[in-house]
């Protein structure tokens, strides 16, 4: 999600290094995996020209691997944007490893303006009255045909008080919502956002 007026690009759960983190258990997935979701961010980086880049949270999946090591080349080539992080339950990597990432991190929440960015929207803050925008949940739509056929898509669901953006990784699953009335659907359907509510 791009943010024009704060030249900001917003994302969540990339679960970098889940593919190693698989690997390492015995579990076979391929590197090329993670390559595509780098590859996308960097598409995404290039694209927007952002001046930061915030993570809400998830951003790495587990302990140090190779994978990480990955993505501190990539960030080096990225060294004039800002990467903030608001820590999620899979982030557990050591503080100095993000101070060597140059990434700056918010244990809590951050906010910007009058919008505040959390991991997880259960734990909203006590009397903050902004727009919250969480991750965490990795949210999904299925769309039903007369058939008794269904395709599931991942989406932005957004409600009166918060949005909830899609994992960025492909190398996750989904939880199902089911929105309530004036509650809105964004889908995201190949390349493209389709309102479905």
């Amino acid at each position: 999600m791009y943010w024009e007026a704060e030249n900001t690009l917003i994302i969540s759960d990339l679960h970098f290094g889940k593919t190693g983190h698989f690997r390492k258990e015995g579990i076979p997935v391929p590197q090329s995996v993670y390559k595509e979701d780098l590859q996308r961010l960097v598409a995404q980086v290039q694209y927007f020209q952002p001046k930061k880049l915030v993570i809400v949270g998830d951003m790495f999946h587990s302990k140090i691997n190779k994978e990480l090591e990955l993505f501190k080349k990539w960030r080096s080539n990225f060294s004039q944007m800002e990467v903030l992080l608001v820590k999620g339950n899979h982030d557990i990597l050591q503080d100095n490893w993000y101070e060597e990432a140059e990434i700056k991190i918010h244990n809590e929440h951050l906010t910007i303006t009058n919008f505040t960015f959390i991991h997880d929207i259960g734990d909203c803050v006590p009397g903050n009255e902004n727009y919250f925008f969480s991750g965490h949940i990795h949210p999904g739509i299925s769309i039903r045909g007369a058939g008794k056929q269904s395709l599931h898509f991942p989406c932005f669901y957004f409600t009166e008080n918060y949005c909830v953006i899609p994992a960025f990784s492909r190398f996750t699953g989904t939880y199902s919502i089911n929105p309530q009335k004036n509650e809105k659907v964004f889908a995201i359907v190949k390349n493209s956002i389709v309102q479905l509510q």
